[in-house]
């Protein structure tokens, strides 16, 4: 049973096969009203049924003849006596309610997370293979920010390699990022289906704008790093190069291909995680789990808890860890101001239906 709407002289309640079966079995159907500032206990009893017990401030009871008139498909309206108003009986659709709960044990969870990740390989591999076909291409594209850093300088471009192997793993560490970001709004996707069941209805159709803006997102990441990043970085890092005050001696960069990949993607992958916050935020205000207010309360410990993910997630200098620091405490203060907005628009909607979205079995 659920409330669908809520007045002062009127009371909506959608109702079930399995509500119609309680009623004949002389069970009560207890539920809750907000009445007068507070909630009040009612219960949906049948008249003439002994054992049908009302608890709560009025019972509310219906006679079998009005019962078998909205089982035929009818909507009866009850005047219950000593309610302050009357209930009116609807058919209970899918959307009026969340979906029945399934149990899943321990072992079924991983097993579910199994089969995600499975899936979600299934569209990664053909990603990183495609990759693998354009990967001189994608070599170039890395490398175009060093490139650009060492000539805004004046010095001669030039990467180098000291064991064998390492031009071919990093041209395999580029087009496995590659494909991953290729493929990542089928990896959300998959995200998403693993956390689903343990959505209501309403809390599903936020399956598309979840996937699209957590791709959008995790591109927009990398993309800052790349274009806004990197350039600026990498021209502060190789500007230490040059004579010391003695001028007998210089520093000359000598970039090994494997180091500057593994610092380079791991930065891009970085900086992708990071504007995920966001979309993390926003979703877990939109399921009414965290508040605008409860957000601000906590951006203090959010600026600690920033500055070990940036520790994490960068390498070890001060400069990496500062280019992470700031966008990850912008970007939850803009989830704060997002927040804000869907509060304001639930608690709009509350003033206006006061039972919009509450329901008690």
């Amino acid at each position: 049973m659920k409330v669908l709407s809520s007045e002062d002289s009127k009371v909506v309640l959608a109702l079930g096969a399995s509500d119609v079966a309680r009623l004949r079995k002389a069970k009560p159907l207890p539920f809750r009203l907000l009445r007068e500032g507070r909630w009040r206990p009612y219960a949906l009893v049948l008249r003439g049924h002994e054992g049908a017990v009302a608890r709560g401030d009025h019972p509310l009871p219906i006679d079998p003849a009005t019962l078998e008139t909205f089982a035929a498909g009818k909507e009866p309206v009850l005047t219950p006596p000593g309610a302050p108003f009357e209930v009116a009986l609807r058919q209970e659709s899918p959307a009026d309610h969340p979906e029945d709960d399934v149990e899943m044990g321990f072992f079924e969870h991983l097993a579910e997370l199994r089969t995600r990740l499975v899936r979600a390989l299934y569209g990664v591999v053909p990603c990183v293979a495609l990759a693998w076909v354009v990967k001189e291409h994608l070599l170039q594209a890395m490398l175009d920010p060093l490139v650009a850093a060492y000539r805004s300088l004046g010095i001669e471009p030039e990467i180098h390699f000291k064991n064998l192997v390492d031009p071919f793993l990093a041209y395999l560490k580029i087009s496995i990022i590659a494909g991953l970001l290729a493929a990542s709004p089928w990896v959300f996707w998959q995200l998403w289906a693993f956390i689903a069941p343990g959505l209501y209805r309403r809390e599903k159709l936020l399956a598309i704008p979840f996937v699209l803006m957590s791709t959008l997102c995790f591109a927009g990441g990398s993309l800052f790093g790349y274009f806004i990043v990197f350039p600026m970085g990498f021209e502060t890092f190789l500007g230490y190069a040059g004579e010391l005050p003695s001028g007998d001696i210089a520093m000359q960069p000598t970039i090994m291909i494997d180091e500057y990949i593994t610092f380079s993607l791991r930065l891009l992958l970085a900086f992708g995680v990071v504007f995920e916050v966001p979309v993390v935020v926003t979703f877990l205000s939109a399921i009414g789990m965290v508040t605008w207010r409860g957000l601000l309360a906590f951006a203090r410990w959010w600026v600690l808890v920033a500055t070990l993910l940036a520790a994490f997630l960068t390498p070890p200098d001060v400069a990496s860890q500062l280019i992470m620091l700031v966008p990850l405490v912008l970007l939850y203060f803009v989830s704060i101001g997002i927040a804000f907005l869907i509060d304001l628009r639930r608690d709009k909607r509350a003033r206006q239906d006061p039972d919009h979205g509450t329901y008690e079995r």
